[in-house]
């Protein structure tokens, strides 16, 4: 039936593919995945293709059942006569029945689906061994459990995939409606049913034929009942998995579904390994049998249907009583077992965030004495708090509003303490014996004075205090600890001193950031040599004690911002291992750490805003630095050989001007991105080997005093040029062929483009000359670069981009909206190989406004989206500018070309009839569209422009 095979298509070829790569040998392919998602059905519809290709062909359906009730003896017969037509075998038992199939069938080309396998026993007597079946034989195995194949040794996986919204949406409708698309007033209670099943074929089917004829109050009332309470049909056959599953795995499943779905896999693993479950093997299970994803980023990940799964099983464990249930999660369930009191010893985990505060009384936790999981944040004790569980493994309690932990509770047993915001001071007196605890989070416990003793916690591994801004003494046991990985003192505003011996071997990462009263680190450092990261910025540390010396293994140092920071005690050439060296805003740094040049792995050095006018030469051997940053190094008094420097070339108002004496580039050989803007720098101030620099993929010379920039057509690789607020800047040299993005913003005498502007290599172009007042005729100019870039360019997937002073859409526009937005009708001869893209233009103004928040970007973004019909596109376009360099004294144009590639996401054929082109600003900040404009262009115009 239609029903049966949406979507069915890409999954066919898909499987087809496995099939066919090996025509000559048996071949075993293996589809798995959960219940539900169509196994048996993408079998069916190959085993239907490839019957007449087989001397024989049998379909062994619902092998799990018909194995339990009847036995494989009764499948192997029917292997057997479905295949050679007879129907009378004399077979004992298995081993008869494994003779007969491998004499009977060795020399026959064979089609075989085994449907529904759950033991791989009922593979080895039914398809043991590939030498049963004859040459260019297809063994099709469909089971939930991945593990089961790879037991089996198949020769391919196929993993079924659940169907598209698209695909999902016709399954339903087929169901609900009897037809592909739902009716106008059903669109949109469609699709969220369609969503909460999550493309799972069964759940489509039976939610479809459960609505089949009903009336919308109806239907409203399912959705509404849904989250409540799905569809016993779908998720009996999703429990058969579960039911399948051995105790402790069955627990793992349950506590994922109800707590930790979405979290990292080594966080769960932790605490899980903690409540014995032997997590490691138990995830890997629930993976294998497709209850369980880990996603590329280490997360766990469950079908929603199988969470609810997980949720109705713990449900009715008891219907009417919830603390009779193993555990809690719902708000409502939650507030009645610990306001009534009516909790038990059989849970054993809750997670509550209540929208408002939950006030519960003293006695609230006293019956939940097998409790291993609490996640609670937003819950307030007006009583105190005389009990916890003595089984915690997980205590997470956001916002605990007591200045301590129960007097009572052991914490023998727990694994990690996670108590953000919270009100204590202290969390323990003297030593306790803690040796499962393995992870501590205090950050932003505003009263948190001083740390306990961590001699019986000999497996902490993490420990993070942020922003504890009250926290002025760390207790010894921390800075001699053998297995703190991390330790987090970001922020900790009252903490001046960490200890004068430092000998944690562990360590890894080590955060003082913001510490601003922390005068020096530690003189004496033992063994430290897997600490990889240290964060100092931030603090007051006047001189970097030689100390460091001995962290062999540190891979970035970040002592940005350390404003009193003067010197270095000794050099940095034993750090072999060191990449990153973050010294932005050392303002009283005059000069860089010794013999530098020979930390031969440095790839990044940031000296940005210190008071380095003269970087040691040795920087030029540094062949693996690849970005380099000297923004706004000016010195701290102007130098003798700076006075002479351009005495020419410069006017007298920049005679006396502090200046950065740069040096040799040479050997800078791996160098992607250099910054040397705001360095007084003007003509002669760059090296002539400047074109040494092949590697070279951004540079940014902003804030300089050039009046002609020196030739950097010599940098092949060079792609994004920054010249904001170069004041003198008159006009561009030649650049290199790969350049895509320039920006001048705020260059007032800037005159030209079109000199030094070629586009060649580049696939997309980005332009912005924001309040270049000088520029003659910016509409023509933008039509000019535009014109450039569409010659220059044979790839179709192009996107060009330019901002210029202007108040008007250009007359050879020829659809404009006096508003943010324009709509147009796509002509009814339009053809998608005919048109080539679109030119798209708005013209805005900035208002005077208060001082807006910078991110990565600029104060400022001005986007334009797109829709076809009312559907969005998935991809924006935008702009974006500083304060500082786009002051708009006057109206700007943004020009914007938009290939037909740029919208084939919206899968824009011919039944789309509108376009609609939108510009909006992420801050409102006083930026505000006046008007704009959209211009098809097709293939016979583009030559004409071209």
């Amino acid at each position: 039936m239609l029903e049966d095979i949406v979507g069915i298509d890409s999954r066919r070829e898909n499987l087809m593919k496995l099939i066919r790569r090996t025509p000559d040998d048996v071949c075993m392919i293996g589809i798995f995945r959960m219940g539900g998602v169509g196994k048996t059905t993408i079998a069916r519809v190959v085993y239907e293709l490839l019957s007449y290709e087989s001397e024989g062909h049998s379909f062994l359906a619902n092998v799990r059942e018909i194995s339990k009730n009847s036995g494989l003896v009764s499948l192997q017969k029917q292997l057997l006569s479905q295949i050679l037509m007879e129907t009378h075998y004399n077979i004992n038992d298995v081993y008869d029945g494994i003779s007969v199939i491998r004499s009977r069938l060795q020399h026959k080309k064979v089609l075989v689906v085994i449907d529904d396998v759950d033991n791989v026993n009922q593979l080895n007597t039914l398809a043991g061994k590939h030498r049963w079946f004859g040459s260019g034989s297809r063994i099709i195995i469909t089971t939930r459990d991945k593990h089961l194949l790879l037991t089996h040794g198949v020769d391919e996986l196929y993993k079924v995939e659940e169907l598209n919204d698209d695909d999902a949406l016709k399954l339903f409708c087929l169901k609900a409606f009897k037809s592909c698309h739902p009716p106008k007033d059903y669109v949109e209670i469609s699709k969220c049913i369609v969503k909460y099943a999550g493309g799972l074929p069964l759940a489509l089917q039976v939610l479809g034929s459960l609505l089949f004829a009903r009336t919308m109050d109806e239907w409203k009332g399912a959705l509404e009942r849904l989250n409540k309470d799905f569809e016993k049909e779908v998720l009996d056959v999703l429990q058969i998995s579960f039911d399948g599953l051995k105790e402790t795995e069955k627990k793992i499943f349950l506590d994922i579904a109800c707590f930790f779905e979405g979290e990292h896999i080594d966080y769960v693993t932790k605490i899980l390994d903690g409540c014995g479950f032997y997590p490691s093997f138990g995830i890997r299970v629930l993976v294998d049998k497709c209850l369980l994803t880990i996603l590329d980023n280490n997360k766990l990940w469950m079908h929603d249907l199988l969470q609810e799964m997980g949720k109705q099983i713990v449900k009715r464990q008891s219907i009417e009583k919830p603390g009779k249930r193993s555990r809690l999660w719902e708000e409502g369930d939650i507030y009645y077992v610990l306001t009534k009191n009516t909790g038990s010893e059989v849970v054993e985990g809750i997670k509550l965030d209540p929208e408002g505060e939950l006030h519960l009384s003293a006695k609230a936790f006293s019956k939940l004495i097998n409790l291993r999981l609490l996640k609670v944040s937003n819950v307030q004790l007006p009583e105190g708090l005389k009990y916890l569980s003595n089984e915690l493994r997980l205590l997470e309690w956001h916002g605990y509003p007591l200045k301590s932990l129960p007097s009572n509770l052991q914490m023998d047993r727990i694994v990690e303490l996670k108590m953000r915001s919270s009100s204590i001071e202290q969390l323990w007196q003297g030593m306790k014996p803690l040796h499962q605890l393995k992870s501590i989070n205090l950050s932003l416990s505003q009263k948190l004075n001083k740390t306990p003793d961590f001699t019986g916690v000999p497996n902490l591994e993490y420990l993070i205090l942020e922003g504890c801004i009250k926290l002025r003494e760390i207790h010894p046991s921390v800075v001699v600890h053998k297995k703190l990985i991390l330790l987090n003192l970001k922020d900790c505003k009252s903490l001046t001193t960490l200890s004068s011996k430092i000998n944690m071997a562990s360590l890894r990462k080590l955060i003082l950031s913001g510490c601003s009263k922390l005068k020096e680190f530690p003189q004496n450092v033992g063994h430290m040599e897997c600490l990889s990261e240290l964060f100092l910025d931030g603090t007051v540390i006047k001189e970097l004690s030689s100390s460091v010396k001995r962290l062999t293994g540190l891979v970035l140092l970040n002592l940005k911002d350390c404003s009193q920071l003067e010197s270095f005690s000794g050099d940095l050439n034993y750090l072999k291992t060191l990449r990153t060296l973050n010294l932005f805003g050392c303002s009283k740094l005059e000069t860089l750490p010794e013999n530098l040049g020979q930390v031969e792995s440095l790839e990044e050095l940031d000296v940005s805003g210190t008071a380095i006018t003269q970087p040691e030469s040795s920087i030029c051997f540094m062949e693996n630095l690849r970005a380099l940053s000297f923004r706004g190094c000016k010195g701290t008094a102007p130098k003798p050989w700076c006075l002479c420097l351009s005495s020419k070339l410069m006017p007298r108002s920049y005679k006396h001007t502090r200046t950065l004496v740069l040096p040799s580039f040479l050997g800078l050989c791996s160098l992607t991105k250099l910054d040397l803007s705001d360095c007084n720098l003007g003509e002669g101030s760059i090296p002539n080997d400047f074109g040494k620099l092949f590697s070279l993929e951004e540079l940014n010379l902003s804030k300089n005093n050039f009046v002609f920039l020196p030739s950097i057509n010599r940098l092949p690789k060079l792609q994004c040029l920054k010249l904001e607020g170069s004041k003198r800047l008159q006009s561009l040299p030649e650049l290199p062929p790969n350049i895509n993005t320039i920006r001048l913003d705020a260059c007032p005498s800037l005159e030209t483009l079109s000199n030094g502007l070629e586009f060649r290599n580049s696939e997309f172009a980005v332009i912005s000359c924001m309040n270049c007042l000088k520029l003659s005729d910016c509409c023509s100019m933008g039509l000019l670069m535009l014109n450039r870039y569409l010659k220059a360019m044979s790839n179709p997937r192009m996107e060009f981009s330019i901002v210029v002073p202007g108040n008007e859409v250009p007359k050879w526009v020829k659809q404009k909206s006096e508003d943010s937005s324009i709509r147009i009708t796509r002509p009814s001869h339009e053809y998608p190989r005919k048109l080539v893209g679109y030119v798209v233009c708005s013209v805005f103004v900035v208002h005077k406004h208060q001082p807006a928040l910078s991110d990565a970007f600029g104060t400022h973004k001005l986007f334009c989206h797109l829709k076809a019909d009312e559907k969005p596109s998935s991809t924006s376009h935008f702009i974006y500018f500083e304060d500082k360099f786009g002051k708009a004294v006057s109206g700007h144009l943004w020009l914007l070309y938009l290939s037909r590639h740029e919208y084939l996401d919206l899968e824009w054929h011919n039944e789309y009839k509108h376009i609609e082109f939108l510009f909006s600003s992420q801050w409102v900040a006083g930026l505000e569209v006046k008007r704009c404009g959209v211009c098809p262009i097709y293939e016979q115009e583009l030559k004409e422009l071209c």
